[in-house]
């Protein structure tokens, strides 16, 4: 994955369909402005899976483009084949030490930190999601990564 070319997916896990048109308009433009061509999502909640149904739908018309599935466990402990529609699999490196309650944590802020973009769907004030985001956001500051809430638009 090249950092540049990367964008993850951060949400809560109870997001509603109204953000699919938002979420489908924010992929198509950074496949096409931007030349995003690799996407990485997590699977635990609905806004990931609304993620993953995007991409695959957008991998058709942009055949360039990659959907990975983000593994927060490892896979020794917890193995997973490459779902219907992924391409691969990842377990970010360094990860092996990691106590199990703060896996995903730790996992989507090492995606956080390799990647050039993250479109999120978060608005709760207490939760990981939005701490990612709020983290994401002192990121773009130093011009590290591009970050798109698009709870700013819909909710």
């Amino acid at each position: 994955m090249e950092h540049e070319r990367t964008c993850f997916f951060i949400g809560h896990r109870e997001a509603n369909e109204r953000v699919l048109p938002a979420l489908e308009q924010a992929v198509e433009q950074l496949i096409v402005e931007s030349g995003v061509t690799d996407f990485v999502v997590g699977h635990y909640g609905t806004f990931d899976g609304m993620a993953a149904k995007v991409i695959k739908a957008a991998k058709k018309r942009h055949p360039e483009v990659t959907l990975t599935l983000l593994l927060p466990y490892h896979p020794f402990d917890r193995p997973i084949p490459v779902p219907k529609g992924y391409d691969s699999t990842f377990y970010p490196p360094g990860m092996e030490n990691v106590p199990k309650k703060y896996a995903i944590v730790r996992a989507n802020r090492y995606m956080v930190d390799h990647s050039g973009y993250l479109i999120a769907f978060t608005w709760h004030a207490a939760s990981n999601s939005r701490e990612l985001v709020e983290y994401a956001r002192r990121r773009e500051e130093k011009g590290l990564i591009h970050v798109q809430n698009l709870a700013d638009v819909v909710r």
